[in-house]
């Protein structure tokens, strides 16, 4: 059998890229299994991403692994390399994506070509290393990328990798073919040269705190260098019909406060300041208590995601306590009726009251975070944002709050495995003229405007709902950019408004299908229907 430990003589660039890392793992590569872990985006992103933090851990808490980080990095023009020991992807036994986002898919594949291993599974054998990949895009549609990687990850980490790990010592370095076979057997793994007679089924962790996630690597170059991270929760039960969390991360799962405690107390160590992270943290059975307790070890406390609905005077006021300069609420859109649609679950009363308990607290940013384009959305509708950001705004004037506000808005994108997967984007000349709306009327009043392009989520909402048809694009995309997006378009005959712009029939195979979500397309379906029904949609 060949060593599993794959050119061991060969040396990578000398000397550490980011010298002021704090808990680094560094380990000998001699007779371990060398996995490179692979974030297709920037270390400044990658490295707020807890999810690449808890697989690096888990990874090498393994004594027979050797697990490195590997980001993107435009300015280096040599093929990508290891953090910790500067070896090229070559030198990996194991090149294992874990990929957030879809318009990563370009550097997922750049990153490939610039390691000079072949791009596409069917083109590589024994010489080359086994390439995987997971993350929410993947479980909720592997598709479009199947055609470049061996095997994909359909859910989360931890049920996954000690299965998967001892087919991977076993089978490394012999016939290719034999090793997938394995893996295809495997819970949660998909293979797309051995496709599955059933759908793959997402695998979960039933008990998070069989699991410890919080921050291993700590370091100031990176967006939330501050902070020690701590996973309070995992998925969401608020059911709104756009969001992908829902079945992504199904069901929801909370972390103990005695777990949360114990391990903020060894983070606060290193970090003043604790980030509870998870879709929904504000909806923890016990939040009051796990405030309570980061209280009483004297901690200053950020939270990731603020639901409008539980966000208590108390919660407020410990985010102002801990040193929060910008507090961030999503009330996703401007009026009742498209709330109701969503079946986002708050009022314009509940956002209303929220804006009077921040105004009392010394923050100096309020950021506010809306869709445009929604299913069955009108102009008055985005006219509805603009009226109750000034709403908003009126609050904080009364208080004689000094607070700034930032209002982003993002077209909606279609998400596999959602309620909405049927249904289609509004048109570029429609967003664009919402877009306008906003633009003509909140600057003026003084509030800062943010715009995710119109453009760009077009194409985010290609690949979101795309088949392995546009694997063959992103091969032969010569640089990321709107007009190369174009360019190979046009070259691969790629019907762009078949894949953003129709409602598509719930009858038809989708390209996803090849997943089981947990989730069945019945209900899928229904919530779609209780949405637009009373709309003729």
């Amino acid at each position: 059998m060949r060593d599993k430990t794959r050119k061991t003589e060969t040396k990578g660039r000398p000397g550490r890229r980011f010298p002021r890392e704090e808990g680094a793992i560094v380990k000998d590569w001699g007779g371990r299994l060398p996995v490179a872990l692979i974030y297709p985006n920037s270390y400044y992103l990658g490295m707020s991403n807890l999810g690449i933090h808890a697989i690096y851990k888990l990874l090498n808490n393994n004594l027979k692994v050797v697990c490195e980080r590997v980001f993107l990095d435009t300015r280096d023009k040599n093929a990508p390399a290891a953090i910790e020991s500067g070896r090229p992807l070559s030198d990996f036994a194991i090149l294992a994506f874990s990929i957030s986002y879809e318009l990563d898919y370009f550097n997922v594949v750049n990153m490939l070509k610039a390691s000079g291993i072949p791009l596409f599974a069917a083109d590589r054998d024994e010489r080359h290393p086994l390439i995987i990949a997971g993350g929410p895009c993947v479980t909720a549609n592997p598709t479009p990328l199947a055609p470049f990687f061996d095997c994909l990850c359909i859910g989360e980490a931890e049920p996954i990798l000690p299965a998967m790990l001892p087919v991977l010592f076993e089978g490394i370095g012999d016939r290719r073919d034999k090793l997938l076979q394995a893996l295809a057997a495997l819970p949660g793994i998909y293979v797309p040269l051995f496709p599955p007679v059933t759908p793959v089924v997402r695998q979960w962790a039933k008990n998070l705190d069989d699991f410890t996630v919080a921050s291993v690597v700590l370091t100031p170059d990176t967006e939330l260098g501050d902070l020690y991270l701590i996973e309070a929760e995992r998925g969401c039960q608020r059911g709104c019909r756009f969001c992908l969390v829902n079945t992504a991360f199904a069901p929801m799962r909370f972390r103990s406060v005695e777990k949360i405690i114990k391990q903020a107390w060894e983070g606060l160590h290193s970090r003043r300041r604790i980030g509870l992270v998870g879709p929904a943290v504000t909806d923890h059975p016990r939040i009051n208590e796990l405030l309570e307790g980061l209280h009483k070890l004297n901690a200053e406390i950020s939270i990731s995601s603020l639901r409008i609905d539980t966000l208590s005077s108390d919660i407020i006021g410990e985010l102002a306590r801990g040193k929060a300069q910008t507090i961030t609420i999503a009330p996703e859109a401007g009026s009742q009726r498209l709330r109701d649609v969503i079946n986002k679950g708050i009022s314009e009363d509940d956002i209303l009251a929220v804006a009077d308990r921040i105004a009392g607290n010394r923050f100096t940013q309020l950021k506010l975070y809306f869709i445009i384009g929604l299913p069955t959305e009108t102009d008055e509708d985005v006219e509805g944002i603009v009226k109750l950001t000034l709403a908003i705004k009126d609050r904080l004037d009364r208080r004689q709050s000094n607070m700034h506000i930032t209002l982003n808005a993002a077209p909606f994108v279609p998400k596999a495995g959602t309620p909405f997967q049927w249904l289609p984007m509004a048109s570029q000349e429609t967003l664009n003229r919402r877009l306008s709306i906003l633009r003509s009327s909140l600057p003026l009043k003084g509030i800062k405007l943010n715009e995710e392009s119109p453009a760009w989520s077009q194409i985010q909402g290609v690949l979101s709902r795309g088949d392995e048809r546009l694997a063959h694009a992103l091969a032969d995309m010569e640089d990321i950019s709107l007009s190369g997006w174009r360019k190979v378009v046009e070259v691969h005959q790629l019907d762009i408004d078949y894949y953003v712009n129709q409602r598509w029939d719930t009858k038809q195979k989708l390209p996803w299908s090849v997943i089981d979500s947990g989730m069945k397309n019945e209900r899928l379906c229904g919530e779609m229907e209780k949405a637009v029904r009373k709309y003729n949609l």
